[in-house]
């Protein structure tokens, strides 16, 4: 497992979304050529990443799941966290949104009650207006961290409710006659918390499972609904 554990590390600060060769792999997890070769095969078993004529590559989402299964495995968490790109987040979570039809917009700026507000993520599915904070927590996780992560993202959408329509952001909920906004906090770590005060916290390798139900169950979070004259927007 330990052996394992280092050639995933080894793809992770390597590979980067590029293709690497896997003498770079050996050369970096300092492991004896059939070790290496039988762990990457591994790797490719299970869907973690695509082996083709001498390299290896790796795929958004399989970077992370590389990253979680790493830290299964026992490796520090700051060090493999390390390794993941901010916006390798960002681009995971909207395309689960955009796999569950949602029209996702990305890093939306707007002021609203005499402050700027940024919000990494927003997802519209008639009625539904997913507002998603990407969190990529390098050191525990903490109740009063996470209190001020959620009261927070819970402003950003209340902020963003008030601020919805408005004639410089083209957002698809925006000709709508009724919305409902839910916060939603995605962590790249599992945690002990699902929810803080109705504001669900769900881990990215989660979040499909979490968007399937999020239409059927969303009465039971925290949400904002707006309901406003049908406004056409040019």
């Amino acid at each position: 497992m330990q052996l394992l554990r280092e050639v995933i590390i080894s793809v992770l600060e390597l590979s980067k979304g590029e293709p690497v060769s896997y003498e770079l792999v050996k050369k970096e997890s300092r492991l004896p050529s059939e070790t290496w070769k039988r762990l990457l095969q591994t790797l490719q078993k299970d869907g973690l990443v695509y082996l083709r004529d001498g390299f290896l590559q790796t795929s958004t989402l399989q970077r992370v799941s590389l990253a979680v299964r790493a830290l299964q495995l026992g490796a520090d968490y700051e060090r493999v966290s390390g390794f993941l790109e901010w916006k390798e987040f960002e681009r995971l979570a909207a395309a689960a949104l955009d796999m569950n039809g949602y029209t996702v917009k990305l890093n939306l700026r707007f002021r609203q009650g005499g402050r700027s507000w940024e919000m990494d993520i927003i997802g519209c599915r008639r009625p539904l207006v997913v507002c998603v904070d990407c969190k990529h927590w390098r050191r525990g996780l903490y109740p009063s961290k996470l209190r001020r992560v959620v009261d927070e993202q819970v402003k950003r959408t209340v902020a963003l409710s008030e601020f919805i329509p408005n004639q410089k952001v083209r957002v698809e909920c925006a000709s709508w006659e009724e919305m409902t906004f839910v916060p939603v906090v995605v962590s790249f770590m599992t945690t002990s918390f699902r929810f803080y005060n109705g504001t669900p916290i769900v881990p990215i390798l989660q979040l499909q499972d979490f968007l399937v139900q999020l239409p059927m169950c969303s009465d039971s979070f925290r949400r904002i609904e707006k309901v406003q004259p049908h406004l056409k927007i040019a």
